[in-house]
This record gives structure tokens, C-alpha cells and sequence, in this order.
């Protein structure tokens, strides 16, 4: 396996690969001063044991002891060898021994250079299995099919290019799109954990600590119980090598069961598995078609509007009452009135004349608000590429600093959701300003760590801070005062060193127990992702548990000794593989039916598609039984 990249996700994809899958893995990184993230990097070089389900603690035992032997032939120490070059030409995929290997991940930061080193390695090794990292979701559907139809060609195989060792020979991905949803979905909800892909949902819900004896909710399969001691706040949402007192992956029924009895655990549980009746939203849309018009007028404005035309109707049932005439006849009077371009009442009934006069009276109110209207709305229509300002009583909304890959597609996600969103970034040329102003989300220019930034966004009315700036620090300092000014707010923080994020997360709990905390790293959910798809499984999604990954995948049955044949009973394995559903083919709603509640007697056939939850860990040993 070879891995090229420029930031953490590499590091953390080697460790993955290395640790969970035990591949042979070659590491092209730049050289250390050359780095985007060199601190971060140089970390998670350091801990990428602790980045892994199981510790590997034999393996680098090994490695220490025979560290100098292989240094000395040449051989990777580990299980990895890392190459230092600032790209991947032609010459670096050749030295890392892509004609060889059996799948490349191109992991760099910019799309451009991953499609280069792309074209490049297709030449250089038509079957071999390609992953990409793009941001540009359309562009990389393209590239895809692109590369597919190259190696089609190269090989020979027409179109099929299915093997043994994978299902496709190129899989484009994308950590933003991969760790989005876990984000919005903390800072808004904060227990709901969502996967949508291709039109299939799976959504799961934290479920609070039971009473003592009592039992959970029946037929809902449990996919996880949590740390074992969430009432103490410096603990809850440990790190991934919390023993057993941490959170449990996939666990059987007699741990559930004591869980249920102790009443001291919360739990994961699936509440639904089910294909949409239509289509996922698009990027950018999913706001909704009234979005513009009801952000046309100010509020202000829109209820001035409205007591004016109330004023219209009140005179026009006053005169109707004074003069008996017909309600239309009356309206219509009291608008001739209104615009002055009715005789004057002279010799009419008094009613009929003071009437007249407060017609008049709202003519000439109503005029300045038809002008403030009008440029109202022709400022809005010249500016629709304008940022918008947060509007006054703004509350409920969620604070989102950073407009980044990773902002971008949260701030989609919260719109499609239809959450009111408040934006900050630092840099006017932000690629997520232009998404900002086409959702219309309101938008602060500033330096988050200056004072008076988070207070124009409003954040003593939010509901939630979601940092997700590309600097630690940032995100740190902006949840710190956020803190100062809200104690009880919601903060959920993008942190790249998972040692780091947990210690962090640790010390707000204690520091604010009352509050809620979340720290979340893009590499550490994304990863599982690609190193799946470098193995030939194509990763559903993933979901977050405390800080540990549950993966989610489709998989033929067939030839897969652990499924085939058996039971779903006896195909269960705790904290390794549980199946969810049974793809049965027949189209439902507009997608193949699923059946999600099946019985554990229900005897697993190798023309089978099923859908399963699975542990980093769990996955890896399916696939190295498989080949």
C-alpha cells in the first residue's frame, strides 16, 4: 500500500493501514520543514498506536528490537517506509513501488495535485486501486470514470474491473463530505449521529443512562454503550484507549444487559435504516425556494407592511359600517381616499369625513414605507452578491467560525437542514463566502480571536459554537471566551491531534460541567473511510462514538466465511461486526427495499447484500479472511 500526502490524514491513513489492516504501507510525505502541519504531523507520527482499535504493542516491540537490523537492508521498520518529496511525480510513485503495490491513496490537500499523481500512477500500473482525496465532488465523479475507463482500456477488461482484492479500481472520497455531517449533527442535536449516502439513511441516537433494572427500549439493535462513568465530566468521552471502563463497540447482550441493570452507561441505538424516497439534496440547496423572498424585506419593514394594509381594512369596515355601502365599494373608497385622488367629503355625514381624514393620514405614512420598500429591494437585488449582517434578534442560531473545505460543507448541511446559521471567517477571499452569500447565511469578517467578533455574531443568543477553523488555536481561543460569555453554551471544536482534542475536552468538562463539550478531528473520522476503500470495501459512513469510529458498509455475502452460511445470530461478533439489514433488491420508495429487523435465525445466503455495522478492527479481519 502506498499513502501520499501532505498533512495529518496520511499519517493517520499509514497508521490505519499499518495497524488494523497490517499492510505493508510506503509513506510519501515532504520533508519536515516543508510540512503544512508540521507539529501536528510530528505527533501523530508519535502516537499512532493510540490512533488504532487494538494496541499493536507486540509489533513495535519487534520493530524496536530489530529497528537497526532493517534500517541497515533497507527494509521498513514497522511495517512502513517513508519517502520525503514534495510531490508525487512520476519518478517518487515508481521509487514507493507503485507497479507493485496493490492500492495508492492520494491524500494532498489540493485536488489538483492528487489528479496529477493520479494520471500519472494509471500509467504506471493500470490494476492498480486508486483513492482519491477531492474536494470538487462533480469534478472528482468525473475523474473517476476517467480513470476507470483508462485502465479498462490499458488491461483489456472492457468495463469490468471488479477483482478479488477490491470492487473498483478507482474510489474518489472526501473528508469534508465524510466528517460534515458528524459535526452539524453534534452542534445542533448533540445525540443525533447520522449517515446519508446514495439516498440510504442510517440514523442513530444517544440514548441517556436508565434508571438501575430498567430496561432500554426494545427492538432497537444497540450499537454502543458508553464510557462507563459519564457522571464524572473529566472522563466522559475518553480517549480510544479507555479500557474497559470506555466506551464498548457493538456490545452482546449480556453487556447490555448489565448496562440496563447498573444504570450507569448511556448507549448508542439504531433507530432507522431506510433509503429516501428521492434523491440526496444538492450542494448549496435544500434551503428552500422561499428563502429569498422571505429575506427580501427587513422584518422591521415586513411589519410595517402589515400594520399599514391592517389600518387599510380597519378604515374600510369602519366606513362600511358608517355609510352602509357595500364592503367591496367601501374598500375601494377608502384606497381612493388613501392615494388622494378622491373628491373631498364636503356636505357628507361627519363619519364619512374624519374617516377621510385618517385615510389620508395613512397615505401619508404609507408612503415613505413604499419608498423604504422599494430601495429596500432594489439593494437587495444589485447586492445579492453582498454578505448579509446578522439581523437584529437574531437567537437559537448556531455560530460557525471558518469557511473552509470542512466549514463549507457544514454550513451546507446546517442549511439543508434548515438551522439558522451565523458565519465568521477571518480571510474576505474565503472559498465558503460564495456559498454563504448564494444561502444567504449571515456573515462576520473578522479575527474570531479579537474582541467584539463573537458578539456581533451573536453569540450570547446561540445555541451552539461550532470552530472548525484550519488552527487549533483558534478554535481553542474562540471556545474559551465563548465560555467566558456563555458557560452554558454548546461548543463543539475541530482539533487535528487526537491526544490533544481529548485532553481538551477533558479539561472543558471539568471546568463546565454543566455544559456541552465536544472536540472532533476530520482525519480521525475520515480515515477509516479511505483505508477501506483502499482495501476494496466502499465505506458507507462513519459516526463518532465518544472518540472512537463506528463504520457502516455494504458487502455481498459471499465469500465471506464468517457471514456465509450462518445465522445472523451466528454471524454476530462483539465489538468486531453486526448486520443491520438485508438488501433485498426489490425497489421501494425509489431505492432497493431494505429489511432492517431481521430475526437471528435468518440464514445468511452468499447472493446476499447486506448492510453492517463494523469496528475498524472487525472490518480489517473480514477482509483478510475474504482474500
Amino acid at each position: 500500500m502506498v499513502v501520499c500526502g501532505d498533512d495529518g490524514l496520511a499519517h493517520r491513513l499509514a497508521a490505519e493501514l499499518r495497524g488494523v489492516y497490517e499492510e505493508q504501507v510506503t509513506l510519501v510525505v515532504p520533508p519536515a520543514e516543508r510540512m503544512v502541519r508540521p507539529p501536528v504531523v510530528g505527533r501523530a507520527r508519535a502516537v499512532s498506536a493510540a490512533l488504532l482499535d487494538r494496541v499493536v504493542s507486540a509489533a513495535v516491540n519487534r520493530a524496536a528490537g530489530n529497528g537497526a537490523q532493517a534500517q541497515a537492508a533497507g527494509e521498513p521498520v514497522g511495517g512502513q517506509r517513508t519517502l520525503e518529496a514534495l510531490e508525487a511525480t512520476e519518478a517518487v510513485l515508481a521509487e514507493a513501488g507503485v507497479e507493485r503495490a496493490a492500492a495508492l491513496a492520494l491524500v494532498y490537500d489540493d485536488d489538483e495535485t492528487n489528479i496529477r499523481a493520479a494520471l500519472t500512477a494509471r500509467r504506471l500500473n493500470p490494476r492498480l486501486r486508486l483513492v482519491l482525496r477531492l474536494y470538487n465532488r462533480r469534478l472528482g465523479q468525473h475523474i473517476e470514470e476517467l480513470l476507470d475507463q483508462a485502465a479498462a482500456l490499458a488491461t483489456g477488461d472492457g468495463s469490468d474491473l471488479s477483482s478479488a482484492r477490491g470492487d473498483a479500481s478507482t474510489t474518489v472520497l472526501s473528508d469534508a463530505d465524510t466528517a460534515a455531517p458528524a459535526l452539524a449533527a453534534t452542534a445542533v442535536v448533540g445525540t443525533s449521529k447520522v449517515v446519508q449516502t446514495d439516498g440510504l439513511l442510517l440514523r442513530a441516537v444517544e440514548r441517556p443512562p436508565s434508571g438501575a433494572g430498567e430496561a432500554g427500549e426494545p427492538g432497537r439493535p444497540t450499537l454502543a454503550l458508553l464510557s462507563a462513568d459519564g457522571g464524572d465530566p473529566a472522563f466522559a468521552d475518553g480517549s480510544e484507549a479507555s479500557g474497559e471502563q470506555g466506551p464498548l463497540l457493538l456490545p452482546d447482550a449480556a453487556a447490555v444487559r448489565e448496562a440496563a441493570v447498573s444504570g450507569r452507561r448511556g448507549s448508542v441505538v439504531l433507530e432507522q435504516v431506510a433509503y429516501s424516497a428521492g434523491p440526496a439534496l444538492p450542494a448549496g440547496r435544500g434551503v428552500g425556494v422561499m428563502a429569498p423572498f422571505a429575506s427580501l424585506f427587513s422584518r422591521r419593514l415586513r411589519w410595517s407592511l402589515a400594520g399599514l394594509v391592517g389600518c387599510v381594512f380597519a378604515l374600510a369596515v369602519a366606513l362600511w359600517l358608517a355609510t352602509g355601502i357595500h364592503p367591496l365599494g367601501a374598500l375601494y373608497l377608502t384606497l381612493l381616499d388613501l392615494f388622494a385622488i378622491n373628491d373631498p367629503a364636503v356636505g357628507a355625514t361627519t363619519e364619512r369625513q374624519v374617516l377621510q381624514l385618517l385615510s389620508g393620514l395613512v397615505g401619508l405614512l404609507l408612503l415613505p414605507v413604499l419608498l423604504a420598500a422599494v430601495l429596500e429591494a432594489l439593494g437587495t437585488f444589485r447586492g445579492a452578491g453582498a454578505l448579509r449582517r446578522p439581523p437584529r434578534g437574531l437567537g437559537g442560531h448556531v455560530v460557525l467560525l471558518g469557511l473552509g473545505k470542512i466549514g463549507t460543507r457544514v454550513l451546507i448541511r446546517l442549511r439543508e437542514l434548515n438551522i439558522p446559521v451565523v458565519c465568521v471567517e477571518a480571510g474576505p477571499e474565503a472559498r465558503g463566502l460564495a456559498v454563504a452569500r448564494r444561502l444567504r447565511a449571515p456573515v462576520v469578517l473578522g479575527d474570531v480571536t479579537q474582541e467584539g467578533v463573537l458578539e456581533a455574531a451573536k453569540i450570547h443568543r446561540a445555541h451552539a459554537l461550532l470552530a472548525v477553523t484550519s488552527s487549533d488555536t483558534t478554535n481553542l481561543e474562540a471556545a474559551l471566551y465563548a465560555r467566558s460569555l456563555r458557560p452554558d453554551l454548546r461548543v463543539v471544536l475541530r482539533l487535528y491531534d487526537d491526544d490533544f482534542a481529548t485532553a481538551v475536552y477533558r479539561t472543558l468538562r471539568a471546568a463546565h460541567p454543566q455544559a456541552l463539550t465536544r472536540s472532533r478531528s476530520v482525519s480521525h473520522l475520515s480515515a477509516p473511510s479511505f483505508a477501506g476503500a483502499m482495501m476494496g470495501r466502499q465505506i458507507l459512513g462513519a459516526i463518532p462514538v465518544e472518540r472512537r469510529v463506528l463504520l457502516f458498509a455494504a458487502l455481498e455475502v459471499a465469500g465471506y466465511p464468517q457471514l456465509e452460511g450462518r445465522t445472523v445470530g451466528e454471524a454476530f461478533r462483539a465489538g468486531y461486526w453486526r448486520v443491520l439489514a438485508l438488501d433485498t433488491g426489490r425497489e421501494r420508495q425509489g431505492g432497493p427495499g431494505l429489511v432492517w429487523d431481521l430475526a437471528d435465525a435468518y440464514v445468511l445466503r452468499g447472493s446476499d447484500r447486506v448492510v453492517l455495522a463494523a469496528t475498524r478492527r472487525g472490518l480489517a479481519e473480514l477482509l483478510r479472511r475474504r482474500r
